[in-house]
């Protein structure tokens, strides 16, 4: 099984090349981010030609996250379980899906961006991504065999490496504060490991458009595949594909991928490595 998740920045203006991308990768599930799209808007009769079924969520012109499956797609779930809200009232923002496709429980996830130290944005990524942790770690203690995927765009930088934006400093920025990171880190303690940094140790998912970043190749790695104990068993493979930040009209974020094989050899010692 192949997984993708991808932060499209608008899926009405880039469906043509998710379309292409998924046939040329020959993805199973796509996961992706920032669709800014209603439901009613979504442009699925293209990947449902292609043999997926879609699940979107999506409110208004923000936010927004959806799952594409040719695998299946059942147990389909908006929101996680203690999500927090947002806003004045507060509602609960297009931001999590999860479904199950072929066995795995993929969630689809835009954490919050947080928009500078101090903001009342920046609480509330923290309060989402503490309740996110809690909900992991709830469903693997309760199922510790779940084979779960953690996918998204997370809007951290959670080591130096995955800072390369000149703009973006430690005590100053969002994305890559001490709390943020420490918050990672919690995420990863309820069960979860990284699945693509110990095959791509090296790297970046995210230019800013602004400032020639990607030809300066200044990013960041923020877009994530975050899987439990029972999913990263099953890695043989792992990409992030750089080269769809070029070309015409690209979102500013480019796929990551992972590929899966539960059928393997638990004693081979050729399969690689994932703490």
């Amino acid at each position: 099984m192949r997984i993708a998740t991808w932060n499209v920045n608008s899926i009405r203006s880039r469906i043509d090349r998710v379309e292409a991308f998924v046939e040329r990768q020959d993805i199973d599930v796509l996961a992706l981010q920032e669709t800014k799209a209603r439901d009613d808007q979504w442009p699925v009769m293209g990947l449902e030609a292609m043999g997926y079924e879609v699940a979107t969520l999506g409110h208004s012109q923000w936010n927004g996250v959806a799952i594409a499956s040719r695998v299946g797609l059942t147990e389909v779930q908006h929101g996680f379980e203690g999500m927090p809200a947002y806003g004045d009232p507060l509602a609960a923002e297009a931001r999590a899906i999860g479904a199950t496709c072929g066995g795995v429980r993929v969630w689809s996830l835009y954490v919050p961006n947080g928009r500078a130290l101090g903001d009342p944005h920046y609480d509330y990524k923290l309060h989402w991504l503490a309740a996110l942790a809690e909900y992991t770690r709830t469903s693997l203690e309760t199922r510790p065999d779940l084979p779960l995927a953690l996918v998204g765009d997370f809007n951290i930088a959670p080591t130096d490496a995955d800072n390369g934006d000149p703009a973006v400093v430690v005590g100053f920025s969002t994305h890559v504060s001490p709390l943020e990171r420490e918050a990672f880190a919690t995420l990863e303690a309820s069960g979860l490991s990284d699945a693509v940094r110990p095959l791509v140790p090296t790297g970046f998912t995210y230019w800013d458009y602004k400032r020639l970043r990607f030809p300066r190749n200044e990013g960041m790695r923020i877009d994530f595949i975050l899987g439990s104990r029972a999913l990263t068993a099953a890695v043989t493979g792992a990409a992030i594909h750089r080269d769809e930040r070029k070309g015409e009209a690209p979102s500013d974020h480019v796929p990551v991928v992972v590929d899966l094989d539960f059928a393997a050899d638990e004693d081979d010692d050729d399969r690689p490595m994932i703490w």
